[in-house]
């Protein structure tokens, strides 16, 4: 195998694992939390999913700062998938010890989220640093994203029935597997410095129209973190699912939401990116409140289906409508705003669903994200016909 294709298949195994690791925890959440020490379902879950997010978004940048100033990536990488595996086998120990609360174990959390996101963000970088084509080691970073998603919900599932803290011990393997093929990889970080967080601020406020895809990876990832924790709790309380049938009710939303990205980005390259990114975020958010609706098990599942579905033409064509409208020299900055928003919308869509569904029900919570992302969709359509979109990117198609 050639140096640079052996380079990507093992960090876009990097990029893998870490997106397997996360969602090994989702289906089986409420028990995990009460394993670990939580005298609550859903408040618990959501500050333990919160906490990884947290952490994601205050140390992305850090890992990024400290790899450009050493100009290297892969002892980096190295250190987070350790610090990853580290956090998930001090989770599983605290239990023996009598008197942990569960804010140590939200402590631990952020520990193990801080490394996590090094080795996930920095993989990522090496793909950037890559020859071979922006869009082929891109490809791969959304492949491995989409799979790692898309497989960790059942595996997870089953992995629960055989014990509540199985997963992390899962999780912690993966990251320990992935040292050993670390060795092989050549870091080819540049010597100069990448831009930091004032420049992706300073670049934003010069590109105005960068707000809009902004907005929209904002709310779209609002509700992907509402599905991880309401989703769950809907599924098992509603229908009275066990960990495996939840993780395959997610496989109905991820399953899509991973294959199909790639033709629907290849669609929004001919047609344009209004109707994939404003007609299918309508439709996405309708699809949402749907699923709060559905009167049974069956429904319901087609409907995680058709929000798999949607969720995928939107999401690729949001990204590269970043791309079409940041600068050519700024483009990198312009991704990394991007997924902050992308991170915060993820920690808000926890924190926003999981509180509103606790004081006002499953219905109201599916019926306020769900029409959050219509309205964006609605209130976009003015702002997205002023802008001037190179050739077949236009609002016409």
């Amino acid at each position: 195998m050639r140096p640079h294709a052996r380079d990507r298949v093992v960090l876009a195994s990097v990029i893998f694992v870490t997106l397997l690791a996360q969602v090994l925890l989702y289906p089986g959440i409420a028990d995990l939390v009460e394993a670990l020490g939580a005298t609550t379902d859903l408040d618990a879950s959501m500050w333990f999913l919160a906490a990884e997010f947290a952490a994601f978004i205050c140390f992305a940048g850090v890992w990024g700062a400290v790899s450009d100033r050493f100009s290297r990536r892969v002892p980096f990488i190295a250190l987070g998938a350790l610090g990853g595996a580290t956090g998930y086998l001090i989770l599983v120990a605290l239990p023996v010890f009598g008197e942990v609360t569960f804010g140590h174990v939200l402590a631990v959390r952020v520990f193990q989220g801080a490394a996590t996101i090094g080795a996930f963000s920095l993989a990522i970088t090496m793909l950037m640093d890559l020859d071979g084509g922006h869009g082929r080691n891109m490809g791969a970073a959304g492949i491995a994203i989409g799979s790692g998603t898309a497989l960790g919900s059942p595996i997870g599932g089953q992995l629960s029935l055989l014990g509540p803290l199985v997963p992390l011990l899962a999780a912690a393997a993966c990251f320990l597997l992935l040292l050993p093929l670390l060795a092989l990889v050549r870091d080819r970080a540049p010597p100069s410095n990448r831009p930091g967080f004032r420049r992706v601020v300073a670049d934003t406020l010069g590109t105005p129209s960068l707000g809009l895809p902004f907005a929209f990876g904002f709310v779209d990832r609002l509700t992907a973190g509402f599905m991880a924790l309401v989703g769950v709790f809907y599924f098992r309380e509603i229908f009275d699912l066990d960990p495996g049938q939840t993780g395959l009710m997610l496989l109905l939303f991820f399953g899509p939401f991973a294959l199909l990205q790639y033709p629907f980005g290849r669609v929004s390259d001919r047609i344009g990116r209004f109707i994939p990114v404003v007609g299918g975020s309508a439709c996405y958010g309708g699809s949402i409140l749907i699923v709060g609706l559905t009167p049974t098990l069956e429904t319901t599942a087609v409907s995680m289906l058709i929000v798999g579905i949607f969720g995928a033409m939107v999401s690729p064509a949001t990204m590269a409508l970043v791309t079409d409208l940041a600068d050519d020299t700024r483009r990198g900055s312009a991704m990394a705003g991007f997924n902050v928003f992308g991170s915060l919308g993820f920690l808000t869509g926890i924190l926003l669903g999981g509180t509103i569904a606790g004081s006002f029900g499953f219905l109201t919570a599916f019926a306020l994200i769900g029409s959050m992302e219509i309205l964006i969709a609605v209130a976009a359509i003015p702002f997205f016909r002023r802008l001037s979109l190179p050739g077949p990117t236009s609002v016409t198609g």
